[in-house]
């Protein structure tokens, strides 16, 4: 009797070849290919930074800082609220790759660069670090923009100043919280449910311990809406100032570990399940008894403060410019090795003409932003002053408004690959609006 053979199964890596899609866009310096950065950043006396800035474009374009990005946004920060013997903890779990970019970010001076070595060009070579950067992974931008921020307000107080500044300016990073760090990363948590925007409806209130006053100690209760990177050392908030002269809403210093090295009260309630921005921990928390120093006169928190957001409204419109050079670099990328109707995509005339005016915004975007952080090179110049005044807050407006759009449009580009999670302008869709928020 004859044995019939077994049939064998093809595998499924026989069926076919893989061929016209587009390897992926790695190893390649992101600051060399970034043209219009590099020619601004000349124009604008930046050129002294261009050998570290070159450094930090080919390690974002490496394959394994963009492989870390990817995890960023996919192995989410978890809340830790007590830990296994049910002490109350308030942390939040990072994945390791997340602490590697921000280590990086710090190391390479994208937060405070430009504080710790004033001179022309400063603010513009360190407006590029932080694009480079925040093209490839934008969630740790975040607490890298904050701690850029937060030193004008600082210097309103240089008691305080004169222990955080240093700290913030360090080039050093640890993600644990510790009262012997001697380095810092700075958040801001300004609004509560019932105001928003409207920070003067806030009811946290701050009462004096001794004397109060600028510098003084305070104990604040009550809660945050929205306080992002709660695994900062310390972050600036508002609240409202008891004291003799009826103080009012008024600027706080709040740490994360006191001196003596125990825990401030900062109960993390929960992470905000966000559209986009899913590296970087978003949280409300709630305040009772929390020890926080006052900066800044009593009564004047927002005027404070401002100072601090000022310095992030011109990093959301760095932010979006990076964003939209990473949309129009995927999409170019893409359609140049990938055919359709024999020929590459970026060959034919109705593909050609959505590259190009995708191209055109990004680098109008990117010429806006550094000739806005260039003003702040200018600080003694009152028509520069007066420049950035305005121009901010119209650059933030447009630029911002306008990323959605493009990262959607470039998203096209791409097509089916586009819409799904394992290429990165699905992250960057979500992640644009943020800036505009």
């Amino acid at each position: 009797m004859t044995q019939s053979a077994t049939p064998t199964k093809p595998q499924p890596h026989l069926t076919h070849t893989v061929f016209n899609q587009s390897a992926p866009r790695v190893d390649v310096n992101e600051f060399d290919l970034d043209t219009v950065l590099v020619e601004a950043v000349r124009r604008h006396d930046g050129g002294w930074g261009e050998d570290e800035l070159r450094e930090i474009g080919a390690l974002v374009g490496s394959a394994s800082f963009k492989h870390d990005a990817a995890l960023t946004h996919t192995r989410l920060p978890e809340l830790k609220t007590f830990d296994r013997w049910g002490h109350r903890i308030d942390e939040v779990e990072y994945h390791p790759a997340y602490h590697r970019i921000i280590g990086d970010a710090v190391r390479y001076g994208a937060h405070t660069r430009c504080w710790e070595d004033p001179q022309p060009g400063s603010h513009v070579v360190r407006a590029a670090a932080f694009m480079l950067f925040g093209e490839i992974e934008p969630g740790h931008a975040c607490p890298v923009s904050m701690t850029h921020a937060v030193i004008p307000s600082l210097e309103l107080q240089p008691d305080v100043a004169a222990n955080w500044v240093p700290k913030a300016l360090s080039r050093e990073y640890s993600g644990d919280l510790g009262a012997d760090k001697t380095s810092a990363i700075f958040g801001m948590s300004m609004t509560e449910k019932q105001g928003g925007s409207d920070v003067r409806a806030n009811t946290t209130v701050a009462r004096p311990v001794g004397r109060g006053g600028p510098g003084g100690e305070y104990l604040l209760t009550g809660h945050k809406w929205f306080c992002s990177a709660p695994m900062s050392d310390a972050f600036l908030v508002l609240a409202q100032a008891e004291g003799p002269g009826g103080e009012g809403l008024s600027c706080f210093l709040l740490p994360r570990v006191l001196p003596d090295g125990t825990r401030n009260v900062f109960r993390i309630q929960r992470l905000k399940n966000k559209l986009g921005n899913k590296s970087n921990a978003s949280s409300e928390i709630e305040l009772d008894g929390t020890v926080a120093l006052m900066v800044g006169e009593p009564g004047r928190g927002v005027r404070t403060i401002i100072e601090m957001v000022a310095q992030t409204r011109l990093d959301c419109v760095l932010g979006s410019a990076a964003g939209m050079r990473q949309s129009v670099a995927e999409a170019v990328w893409h359609a140049r090795h990938r055919a359709a109707f024999g020929a590459t995509l970026a060959d034919q005339p109705a593909m050609k003409a959505v590259l190009a005016d995708l191209a055109l915004e990004s680098e109008a975007a990117t010429v806006a932003a550094i000739r806005l952080a260039r003003a702040h090179d200018e600080d003694a110049d009152e028509h520069e002053r007066a420049f950035r005044r305005l121009a901010t807050a119209v650059a933030k407006y447009w630029i911002c408004k306008r990323g959605p759009h493009h990262s959607y449009e470039a998203l096209e580009c791409l097509g089916g690959n586009g819409y799904t999670e394992d290429f990165p302008l699905a992250m960057r869709y979500r992640e644009q609006p943020v800036m505009a928020v």
